[in-house]
């Protein structure tokens, strides 16, 4: 089968690029041919079919660090809204390649739906893979600085997106995400694809409550790739926690600090803050005792080491993360993972089983939590076991490929 697999970057930046390499591999694995779709950039890997991709409209990983010109604004401007470049040149790459089903990551705002409408003008099926909650809202979060977790846009009240600025905290890319999204709403965007894979059952409620219809909602949830894995690599537990992700407010990382200070207990943490909240974060650390490491950002190969020396890695999420691949990471390296009991979080974490949960915003359990493993690292062992488990049968690559292609099958054989 001929696979054009779409997403916004071509290199590793977070959890849907790493997914998006990974399936890209799998599927190369299992004899099928994957035919790329992105936007060209310095960072991207190579690629046979780079001149299909879309130009830069700056930094493709942070659009907010992007020096604005009019061309900038422009071009990006048409992608969050219908971009004809985009689907001129998509067209081009369907006309020329011919693949049998699109499946898309991410292309929100920098790709354009007007992409869906060249793939179903081919004739060509369309799965959406869900990784963030960009149908209904218009920053993808479900979060905003003010309010916190926020569902207005959810049920209908279009404009708080604008009062709340929750869009890079301005009013004015607020209204313009708002009213993209309208547009979409309008031009029926998401009836236009043919199937949507969603990896938690939590996010796919969400969906059904926007009106997405359930046939065309299959749960599938994301895999871990054991090539990711060093071989002849073995587990040890030494006494420090690992946080591994971006650093940012609706990550929890204001609990997660406060659980650490004033405590004997180690804590490092690995990731990049777009903005300067790290420095925030630091900053509230001054004065206070405390064994807190920032480590900064990593390749992932350079995360391993800590993942696998770790007593526990901790996901102290305030928004509905989705299914993070940093869960799935520490169960891959037989690490038990202490999380919020929130979202979709519930769904990966076991409590008592392969971690631990508690509740929102609770930097006092959290602490608890922490200090249970810590003076019971036979525990750890024992729930990493249990997770590793878990990733080598519910989010093996086998099983996540099987389901996949099981939606792609039923789609070529309707066409």
């Amino acid at each position: 089968m001929k696979i054009a697999l779409v997403n916004y970057r071509y290199f590793i930046s977070g959890g849907p690029e790493r997914y998006y390499f990974n399936i890209k591999e799998i599927l190369e694995a299992n004899g099928h041919t994957v035919i790329p779709f992105s936007i060209k950039g310095p960072k991207n890997f190579q690629s046979e079919y780079e001149s299909y991709f879309l130009e830069s409209v700056g930094d493709e990983e942070y659009f907010a660090n992007t020096r604005k010109t009019p061309a900038t604004v422009l071009k990006s401007f048409s992608r969050m809204f219908y971009s004809l470049e985009a689907k001129k040149k998509f067209s081009a790459l369907l006309r020329d390649t011919r693949p049998d089903v699109v499946y898309i990551m991410q292309y929100h705002n920098k790709i354009s739906p007007s992409i869906i409408d060249a793939a179903r003008k081919a004739g060509i099926p369309v799965v959406h893979r869900i990784s963030d909650f960009q149908y209904m809202c218009p920053n993808a979060l479900f979060y905003n600085d003010r309010t916190g977790v926020c569902e207005d846009c959810l049920k209908g009240k279009r404009l708080s997106c604008v009062r709340n600025r929750c869009v890079h905290n301005s009013a004015v890319l607020s209204l313009l995400k708002a009213g993209a999204k309208a547009l979409h709403d309008l031009t029926g965007v998401p009836g236009k694809i043919d199937s949507f894979v969603v990896p938690s059952s939590f996010t796919m409620g969400k969906l059904v409550e926007y009106g997405i219809p359930q046939n065309k909602l299959y749960h599938i949830p994301t895999f871990f790739n054991p090539s990711a894995i060093p071989a002849g690599i073995e587990p040890v537990y030494e006494p420090y926690f690992l946080y591994v992700g971006r650093i940012e407010k609706q990550k929890g990382l204001e609990t997660l600090l406060r659980a650490f200070c004033d405590t004997d207990l180690k804590l490092k943490i690995i990731g990049f803050s777009n903005g300067g909240y790290e420095d925030t974060l630091r900053q509230s650390l001054e004065g206070k005792r405390h064994n807190i490491e920032f480590l900064g950002r990593m390749s992932f190969d350079r995360i391993v080491p800590y993942l696998n020396s770790c007593l526990c890695t901790v996901v102290p999420s305030e928004w509905y993360d989705n299914f993070p691949n940093a869960i799935l990471e520490s169960f891959a390296f037989a690490k038990p993972v202490i999380a919020t009991d929130f979202g979709s979080l519930p769904e990966l974490v076991k409590d008592g089983v392969t971690g631990l949960t508690f509740p929102y915003g609770d930097w006092e359990a959290l602490r608890r939590s922490a200090r249970r493993l810590a003076d019971n690292p036979e525990l750890a062992r024992t729930m990493g076991l249990n997770a590793l488990r878990a990733v080598n049968t519910d989010y093996s690559a086998s099983a996540h490929y099987t389901a996949l292609m099981d939606v792609f099958n039923s789609l070529t054989q309707k066409k």
